[in-house]
């Protein structure tokens, strides 16, 4: 019996590989091994990032509300701990644009924290 080779699917598979590996610098571009590996890669790191952004934005924001906190004689950690007993419920990502793009309304919610 002759050998039988799936061919449309073998050019599908490469296709789309390729068609990821658009924009990618010298044989990373057009030279399948070396564009697999690379496409690969690529994903994993997307993979992971997608959590490590996360991880980066919350750690920005807990700097913008400290700075802002800290112009008003608050540590950052008193401030959130004011937040809970004052019952003023915002996320760090809302407290964060309010310290940075209106501090007027920030400096509302620490009088009612202090």
């Amino acid at each position: 019996m002759p050998r039988s080779v799936n061919n449309v699917a073998s050019r599908h598979r490469r296709k789309k590989v390729m068609k990821l590996a658009k924009g990618y610098f010298g044989r990373r571009k057009n030279v399948w091994t070396v564009a697999k590996n690379a496409v690969e890669k690529g994903l994993l790191y997307a993979y992971r990032d997608r959590k490590t952004k996360k991880r980066e934005f919350r750690a920005l924001w807990i700097q913008r509300i400290n700075a802002g906190a800290r112009e008003h004689g608050l540590s950052y950690s008193q401030f959130m701990g004011g937040l809970k007993k004052a019952g003023i419920d915002l996320n760090r990502k809302v407290l964060a644009d309010l310290a940075l793009n209106h501090p007027t309304a920030f400096q509302g919610i620490i009088e009612k924290v202090k």
